[in-house]
């Protein structure tokens, strides 16, 4: 399991962005300033991959980045409220390997995150092969049978939630909260009205996404 260090004065999207991470199967480290960040990268040299904010107390992002680069080629996620051209050039030439302006996206940023881990060699390529089904995260391509399915953005997402949670009963109001993240402004039924579209969509698979009578869905694939 990777460990990811989130170096972010923001409590809230700290934990936000640990808990997308921990759905996925990593291990979030969290840091509140800079000098919190160096320790914990000096305690745990097995880290995959590190998310530093560039506005940090005792040591900012820059620094961290800067003093990273003098030891290692971890791979570095800036993440900044400044969308400044200069701003990100300067974390390039730092060393930094992705560059996130704030407000994001949890899912997108947890997509970089996998998409660089790749690149770094350190992920193999995401395919779930689920008898007849096939998801592909890394080309976002879904095929039932051997024949690709257009999913919407939202549908696709929450297949690859369901997928990666196999097995476990799952509520409406964590889909809700992975899927749409925390500021969505809406209720469980949207969760509800995906799923039907998807079971749908899927054909003869749809029965993989089963109700759980009270809670919400499982996705179970029989041995």
């Amino acid at each position: 399991m990777k460990k990811i260090l989130i170096a972010d004065d923001e409590t809230r999207i700290r934990r936000l962005v640990a808990d997308f991470l921990r759905q996925q199967g990593f291990v979030p480290l969290e840091a509140g300033d800079g000098r919190e960040a160096l320790d914990l990268i000096e305690q745990h040299n097995d880290l995959a991959l590190a998310i530093l904010d560039v506005m940090m107390p005792e040591y900012d992002g820059w620094t961290v980045c800067r003093e990273i680069r003098k030891k290692s080629q971890l791979p570095v996620i800036m993440l900044t409220a400044r969308s400044q051209e200069s701003d990100e050039l300067f974390g390039f030439e730092l060393g930094a390997d992705e560059y996130i302006t704030k407000p994001f996206s949890p899912q997108v940023l947890v997509a970089r995150v996998q998409a660089l881990l790749r690149r770094s060699g350190q992920l193999a390529r995401d395919i779930h092969s689920l008898k007849g089904l096939e998801i592909d995260e890394m080309a976002r391509l879904v095929r039932v049978d051997g024949e690709p399915i257009h999913l919407s953005p939202k549908e696709y997402e929450l297949l690859v939630y369901l997928a990666n949670n196999r097995g476990i009963a799952l509520s409406r109001d964590q889909i809700l909260n992975a899927v749409w993240d925390y500021n969505f402004f809406g209720d469980v039924r949207t969760v509800d009205t995906h799923i039907k579209k998807l079971r749908l969509k899927l054909g003869q698979k749809g029965h993989y996404i089963q109700t759980v009578r009270g809670l919400g869905y499982r996705f179970e694939v029989q041995a």
